[in-house]
Order: structure tokens, then sequence, then C-alpha cells
């Protein structure tokens, strides 16, 4: 009688800790690094009180428990298989004294048309280009390598970056499936940087990068909440990039403050003529047959922050 007594114990004990799991349901994920910013990473890096690797690994993590798992947001298209190895690289440069730029050791995630010369793919979101990786990295990310950050996957779209039909809908692709808005998860998050804006958002990675031709990163910016800039084409090249138009296309920068974006801005960009995109060698469209010459490019956005620069503006809420 006794050992069925505790038979049935230990059952009831199973049952209630499969109920508990049950009830639990997925893990949120991690939360501590949530809405800290690039100058606060490098702080912390400086400071031997994260690494690159410990950075990587927490939003692989996230990434795992809400992008895939979870609410499902559904950003991340792919992940970097080298994420890591890039990480261990950057902290063993910052171990030896090395400074490779303000984005060093810092996870970036890049839009699904952006070539990265590596395993990962650049389809557009299209199963038309599947299965053959970019020869080469894209300019912005042989500029991302070279300042030592990590790489740490593509970002799902708008098929062809919207440009396959009148009636294409933000954020779905053949090769991602939809994604969806952080902030409601049955809500549209733009396009068609939909990816790039929504895992900036949601904290996957400290900073993405988009693509412009006409809205699609100001719009997911404004959708999901974080900072869309689009820089002056020319300013980011656009070789290894799927193109669109020529004279619109641009590489742009979904972050949680400016003061990110500003950062990436000056790590990504070509100050001079990169030998592969022309615009980045010339002048806008607009001074184009005026006779101005293509300005000297600042090397650091940074200085131009103004820590004041909303004081006195009126704020609002729909």
């Amino acid at each position: 009688m006794r050992m069925r007594v505790l038979i049935a114990a230990a059952a009831l004990s199973l049952a209630a800790s499969a109920m508990g799991a049950a009830s639990a349901g997925p893990s949120p994920g991690p939360t501590n690094f949530n809405e800290f910013t690039v100058a606060q990473f490098q702080s912390l890096m400086a400071s031997g009180q994260l690494t690159s690797v410990a950075l990587t690994n927490y939003y692989l993590k996230r990434i795992q428990a809400l992008d895939r798992e979870g609410p499902g947001v559904n950003s991340v298209i792919e992940l970097n298989p080298d994420a890591l190895a890039m990480a261990k690289a950057a902290d063993a440069a910052r171990a030896a004294g090395q400074n490779l730029g303000p984005l060093m050791g810092i996870p970036v995630l890049l839009k699904d048309n952006i070539d990265t010369g590596d395993t990962m793919q650049t389809a557009a979101g299209s199963l038309a280009l599947f299965g053959s990786p970019a020869p080469r990295d894209s300019t912005v990310a042989a500029n991302l390598r070279k300042g030592g950050a990590v790489i740490l996957g593509k970002t799902n779209l708008s098929e062809w970056a919207n440009f396959r039909s009148f009636e294409s809908i933000s954020g779905w692709s053949g090769r991602g499936g939809q994604t969806n808005n952080p902030y409601g998860i049955n809500r549209n998050a733009c396009g068609s940087s939909s990816g790039s804006g929504a895992a900036a958002s949601a904290n996957f990675a400290a900073v993405s990068l988009g693509t412009e031709t006409d809205g699609s990163v100001v719009c997911p910016g404004n959708a999901n909440g974080v900072v869309g800039l689009k820089p002056t084409i020319g300013l980011t090249s656009r070789a290894g990039v799927v193109p669109i138009s020529h004279i619109q296309d641009t590489v742009g920068i979904h972050a949680r403050t400016v003061a990110d974006a500003a950062v990436t801005l000056g790590v990504i960009q070509s100050q001079t003529f990169d030998g592969r995109d022309s615009a980045t060698g010339g002048v806008p469209l607009g001074w184009q047959g005026t006779g101005k010459t293509r300005p000297k490019i600042p090397s650091d956005y940074t200085k131009f922050l103004d820590p004041n620069g909303l004081k006195g503006a009126t704020l609002g809420r729909p």
C-alpha cells in the first residue's frame, strides 16, 4: 500500500511539474541588455564587463525566443553561422589593444538584399535567388567587417523590396513569410525593410541595415518605433545590393537612437568612390549639371548630435 502511495505521489508531482511548465509557456528571452546603446555596449566592453561573444549570444537567444518562437516576430530570415567567430575575433582584437572603430564587436543585421560574401544567402526574399550565396561582400558589408562589427544575420523584407507587384504585401516574402510588428504582432511592420525595422525595435541586434527606394526605411522606422535614416544617394554604396532604381536606391539604417544611427552611418558610408558604385564618387541628383563637386564627407556624424534638439517641441500621440 505504501509503495502505491509513493508511486501516486510521484505521478502527481510529475504532472504538476508538467502543468507548471506548460502554463509558463515559451521562454520570454533575455532582457538585461534591452535598449542599450552602442556607446553603452562599447563602454562595458572597454571595461571588461562585457564581451562581444556574450552580446552576440544574448541576441541569438532573444531571436530564438521571440522571433522564431514565442510571439513570432519573424524578422530574421537567416542567422550567420560565422557570427560567434566574428565576435571572438573582435574580442581578441580588443584584448590586443586594437580599436577598429565604434561598431567593433557590435552585432548588426542586414536586409536580405545586401550581399555578404559568406555562406549566407542574398535572395531579396525570393526563392528564385536562393541557393547561390554572393561571391563577395557588398561595400557596406565590407565596411562593417573592416570596422570589426559582427554580421549577425539577414532580415526578412517585402519580397524583391516590394518591386514585384502593385498588390504586394509589406513584410511578406516567399523565402521568409510574414514579418510582424513587435508592438502588435498582428500589425503591419511596413516595408520593404520590414525585418530590419522590426528587429531593431525588438532588440534582436544593436542596429540593422535596410534599403530604400521610396519609403522602405522611413516607413518601417515609423511603424516599429525606431529611427529610420535614409542617407543621401551616393553616401552609402549600392554595390552588392539587389537594385531597383539607380537614382533612388540607398542603404539606410534602423536603430533605437539617433546616436546609434549616426555611429553606424560613419562606419558604412563611402567617403570617396568605392570603385563599384559611381554615385559614391558623384554628387546628389539635384546638384548634377550645376558645376558643384562632391563635398568633403565627415568621418563622424556623432559630432552633429544635439542633446537639446527637441527642446521646445510639441509631441503628440494619436
